[in-house]
């Protein structure tokens, strides 16, 4: 069996082992991480010698640090990312480069279409209909898109929603709302197989779903990094959120969208969104319009570069041919859309 995962901020650990009457054996640990002393990687490899295959993630992770020499030194590894290479290997997880990724990118959609696009998208997926799709999104009307389990009237102030001409229309997602304006937003969707996330918890997927994006914004000159459990941040503030849905029907898929702050009229989007004391309580700010800080000021880049940049920086690490949305896939969306997310019976579901 053969495990692969990339450590968030760190490097590849790489798991090799065979599963003998119910327990670890033939274990090897690789990677291209840094490790001192030498013996260490023995020891690594000898704490999960023989640990029962049914070991949880954090039991491995605990054989490992009590197996480790006095004074070992990890970069860019540490003992829960062997651990969590152990499960995916266990698991028969795949890697981001067993797959033909398909890019799509297509013009601007209204709100409750880009909700039914990653629906239908993500469905597709699982049942083996499409490869896994990396989806960049183009906005045809301002929008607040709320999580999947917020109170409507708790989230937006309908009155500043009418003043400003904003949509509001709710995800099948959790997590927090959203705060659109075209050219000002870069939204895109990730429908990936479930064998992708294998092994890893639902904290630990988002970390390794957003890997990508935190490498694309590296080369931007962004030192950015995950901030549990689905933010993305640099020194001078949030610039993105995430959130998740799995479809467990056919084989399995997972919806795993971000939006992220290209620039944003903090103003307008108070006057929109309730944002109470208690959500701001916990984010070291008493502003809502310091929480988020926009990737125009700290790129210098026009909104169409950072996403040409981001989108190469995800062929290059994995390929992305050309794609778009089928004529099939498109009916579909358009029903999806007209019969849920566009009502007020799916909009107001949590009052």
């Amino acid at each position: 069996m053969h495990g692969e995962y990339k450590v968030p901020g760190g490097k590849l650990v790489v798991v090799d082992l065979e599963v003998r009457d119910g327990v670890l054996r033939d274990v090897r640990v690789a990677g291209d991480f840094f490790l001192e002393p030498d013996e260490a990687i023995e020891a690594i490899d000898g704490a999960l010698e023989g640990a029962p295959a049914d070991t949880t993630a954090a039991g491995l992770s605990a054989r490992i640090d009590a197996a480790l020499p006095p004074g070992t030194a990890m970069y860019g590894l540490s003992s829960d990312g062997v651990a969590v290479a152990v499960r995916r290997a266990l698991a028969h997880a795949t890697d981001w480069n067993d797959y033909d990724w398909q890019l799509i990118h297509d013009g601007p959609q209204e709100p409750a279409l880009h909700m039914a696009l990653d629906e239908v998208i993500t469905a597709e997926v699982a049942a083996g209909r499409r490869p896994p799709t990396l989806r960049v999104w183009e906005w045809g009307a301002p929008a607040v898109v709320i999580g999947s389990f917020q109170s409507l009237r708790n989230e937006v102030d309908p009155e500043g929603a009418a003043r400003h001409g904003i949509t509001v229309v709710r995800r099948i997602s959790g997590g927090g709302a959203m705060f659109i304006e075209p050219g000002n937003t870069i939204t895109y969707s990730l429908s990936v197989p479930d064998a992708l996330v294998q092994g890893l918890s639902f904290a630990d997927s988002y970390a390794y779903l957003d890997d990508w994006v935190l490498g694309a914004l590296g080369d931007m000159g962004i030192k950015a990094w995950y901030q549990p459990l689905n933010d993305i941040a640099t020194e001078a503030g949030k610039i993105a959120g995430a959130a998740q849905k799995r479809m467990v029907a056919d084989g399995g898929a997972v919806l795993h969208h971000v939006t992220m702050a290209y620039d944003i009229d903090a103003d307008k989007m108070t006057d929109v969104l309730r944002i109470g004391k208690e959500k701001l309580s916990d984010k070291g700010t008493r502003s809502a319009k310091k929480r988020v800080d926009p990737l125009r000021r700290q790129t210098g880049l026009a909104r169409e570069a950072v996403i040409e940049r981001m989108i190469a920086s995800f062929r290059a690490r994995y390929g992305l041919g050309a794609g778009g949305v089928t004529d099939e896939e498109m009916a579909r969306a358009r029903e999806l859309a007209a019969a849920k997310f566009a009502t007020r019976e799916w909009t107001a579901r949590v009052p």
